[in-house]
């Protein structure tokens, strides 16, 4: 159960609170069983890699629509668009940040979210393939998002339809991103999409301890003895590795999807809390007992889709009000 702290952050926002379905009842008791425990046991990079570089889930796309990789040596990753070249998804793009702590996982793990995501919105996506650390330490994630946004912008797609998106380390990634561009007067997207974002890579927040059993994937100790890895000699107050730290004036909307049983639980409620009283509209949906990165599960979880679905209609709001 979350600390009390924490879900009085939550009072006056939306809490999902629906029956846990019996596929998330089998998908967390798995998850817990078989997962969560090698967290403590194989702690090194090669094993994280090993451990989530695995792709249960494959693309749902639409007809018509394909997958694209991009191998160009600055920006590296996948699109996932109609191939007709005159289809509306085209105008709006979406700039996805995989999760993974910034040492694990890719664009290619996450198609069971980001295809599903691309194809509600009506939008285009791009999955970007940043550098991993300890090889990539900070700034490189934060670089090659920089390059990744800026190359979607010359390509002819104006910042009013963009969305930039991710979940955990990405969610995180996402905000300093964000925080980057408004600091150098670039302007910023429509919107962003946090799913469980990570923005304390100090781990200071109270479920860290307090969710650390009931996470089904995650232990607390765990997320700290990752973040080094990223941090490198960078202190972990730093406001781009951990925007819980950052003034948020001046972000455009906010989504976040935390689940209350998380243990970055306090990472979404606490970046929700300083966004609002920086006059960011913000949003937060707290879900119930779910596992983290929830959404990646969608093939088989309704609460997958389910999520997903409300994160592309909150996209599509936000073109619709911005005339796109």
């Amino acid at each position: 159960m979350a600390h009390a702290r924490s879900l009085s952050f939550l009072a006056s926002r939306c809490v999902r609170l629906r029956r846990m379905s019996l596929q998330n009842l089998l998908l967390t008791w798995a998850l817990r069983r078989w997962i969560k425990p090698k967290s403590l046991r194989n702690q090194d990079v090669a094993a994280s890699r090993a451990l989530t570089g695995r792709v249960p889930f494959g693309a749902k796309l639409l007809p018509g629509w394909r997958i694209r990789i991009e191998q160009e040596a600055a920006v590296r990753g996948e699109w996932l668009e109609p191939k007709a070249l005159d289809h509306p998804a085209r105008m709006r793009c979406i700039l996805y940040f995989h999760g993974g702590a910034y040492v694990a996982m890719s664009a290619r793990t996450h198609r069971s979210l980001t295809s599903r995501l691309a194809s509600w919105s009506d939008s285009s996506l791009f999955a970007l393939d940043y550098r991993l650390a300890p090889e990539h330490p900070f700034p490189a994630a934060l670089d090659d998002a920089l390059a990744a946004y800026r190359a979607v912008i010359a390509a002819g797609t104006p910042a009013s339809r963009v969305v930039v998106a991710g979940d955990s380390a990405g969610g995180g990634l996402a905000l300093a991103l964000l925080l980057t561009l408004r600091d150098a007067g670039v302007p910023l997207p429509a919107a962003a999409v946090l799913f469980s974002p990570w923005t304390d890579l100090g781990a200071t927040g109270l479920s860290i301890v307090d969710n650390n059993l009931a996470d089904a994937l995650l232990f607390g100790p765990y997320v700290a003895e990752l973040a080094r890895h990223y941090l490198g000699d960078t202190p972990a107050t730093n406001p781009f590795t951990s925007p819980v730290y950052a003034d948020l004036t001046g972000l455009p909307p906010l989504l976040i999807q935390v689940s209350d049983s998380e243990v970055l639980l306090d990472d979404s409620c606490r970046v929700h809390v300083n966004a609002r009283r920086a006059g960011v509209e913000a949003r937060l949906d707290v879900w119930r007992r779910l596992p983290h990165g929830w959404q990646v599960f969608a093939p088989i979880l309704p609460e997958g889709r389910a999520a997903l679905r409300d994160a592309a209609a909150f996209i599509q709001a936000r073109f619709r009000s911005l005339g796109h």
